[in-house]
């Protein structure tokens, strides 16, 4: 059986990349590359999964939004 995650990329301010799965809270892993932080991160579905089990958040990606808030 295969399933489908969406993945949430950003870049931290020393330059590693950092991915999170929105429909497991808590899992995300960081990388210095985007090619092993792929790796990285279906090793942490992974270990997600058999922890949690089969029960992830059944949510579909919509988008993100930038919002300024002046400080």
């Amino acid at each position: 059986m295969t399933r489908e995650f969406d993945v949430v990329v950003e870049r931290d301010s020393e330059g590693y990349y950092v991915a999170s799965v929105p429909a497991l809270p808590g899992c995300h892993t960081q990388a210095k590359s985007l090619d092993e932080l792929m790796e990285r991160i279906k090793e942490a579905i992974e270990l997600c999964l058999d922890t949690e089990g089969e029960s992830a958040d059944d949510l579909h990606f919509v988008g993100i939004q930038r919002i300024t808030i002046a400080a």
